[in-house]
């Protein structure tokens, strides 16, 4: 490596958990974060670093616009993909993002909002997490995306209205959801649908992202009847399984093992004392960070 590829590199090494964060913030993916930040340092190298005054905001430019770039260009994959998508799973203790300090940044690394950004638009996205997660104000990111600020300002105010619709349903605290969530597991090893039934909200959905690659239910399923059965089935008593605790995105999780290797991560919502969703990832392409 030169002399200049080095210090470039430093550079970008010294805004990485930041500019990980961001892309995989916007993109759900950490796979897809990291060919973004290989890519913006591709680009970096090749600017006059001379006049840039600011490298980490130009670096989270160079970011934010090559993520929403793949956002755009994976909308028609997605049409194809088997069964509901899912953020991949990140273990975050240690955090690779860098200290979730903040109850934003910590939140915004949640399932079950990254599942809800992936009904906004690119540059809905873009702005809701640069302005909610980084705080950054409407001048900085009409500057990003080329936009004026009161045109930024009027996305986020679209952002925040789709996300609070769906954040009513999960307002539980993290000690709730992790007693909730183990509650859930336990019922479901031990075949009890009648305690299932009533840590379940009434009206509960359950996403399973296998990819087409495990066996997985392939759409959404809805109301606590559908939801108890099924995970009562797949891992009641008769089924050999090993669970292990553990951070995913800043929040309680847990490491489902079978006894022939597949593997599932599981984590929840809930609000009135109920879970209100369930998620499990299978996709073993999603899983390999989850060790």
């Amino acid at each position: 490596m030169t002399t200049e590829a080095a210090e470039a590199a430093g550079a970008l090494q010294a805004h990485r958990p930041m500019l990980l964060g961001l892309a995989y913030r916007l993109l759900g993916s950490r796979h897809d974060a990291e060919d973004v930040l290989q890519e913006a340092y591709l680009r970096w190298l090749g600017v006059d670093r001379a006049t840039v005054s600011e490298p980490r905001r130009y670096l989270s430019r160079v970011v934010t616009r090559l993520a929403m770039d793949r956002l755009r260009a994976r909308q028609t994959a997605r049409e194809t993909y088997v069964g509901p998508w899912l953020p991949e799973p990140v273990p975050t203790e240690p955090s690779p993002f860098g200290p979730l300090d903040r109850a934003e940044l910590r939140d915004s690394l949640s399932t079950a909002l990254l599942h809800v950004l992936e009904r906004l638009t690119p540059p809905e996205r873009a702005v809701y997490v640069l302005h909610t997660a980084f705080d950054l104000p409407y001048a900085e990111i009409a500057e990003i995306l080329d936009r004026t600020p009161e045109d930024c300002r009027q996305l986020h105010h679209r952002a925040t209205t789709r996300v609070r619709q769906e954040r009513r349903r999960f307002t539980a605290s993290r000690s709730e959801r992790e007693r909730l969530l183990e509650a859930f597991l336990a019922a479901a090893r031990n075949g009890d649908l009648a305690t299932l039934t009533s840590l379940v909200a009434a009206d509960v959905t359950a996403w399973n992202d296998g990819g087409g690659r495990v066996r997985s239910a392939r759409n959404p399923l809805r109301g606590a009847d559908r939801v108890v059965r099924f995970y009562a089935g797949i891992w009641g008593p008769r089924r050999e399984w090993t669970a292990r605790r553990l951070e995913l995105n800043g929040e309680p999780a847990i490491l489902l093992t079978r006894s022939d290797g597949g593997r599932y991560t599981l984590t929840v919502t809930a609000a009135a004392g109920r879970i209100t969703g369930v998620y499990v990832v299978g996709n073993p392409e999603k899983l390999p960070p989850v060790e």
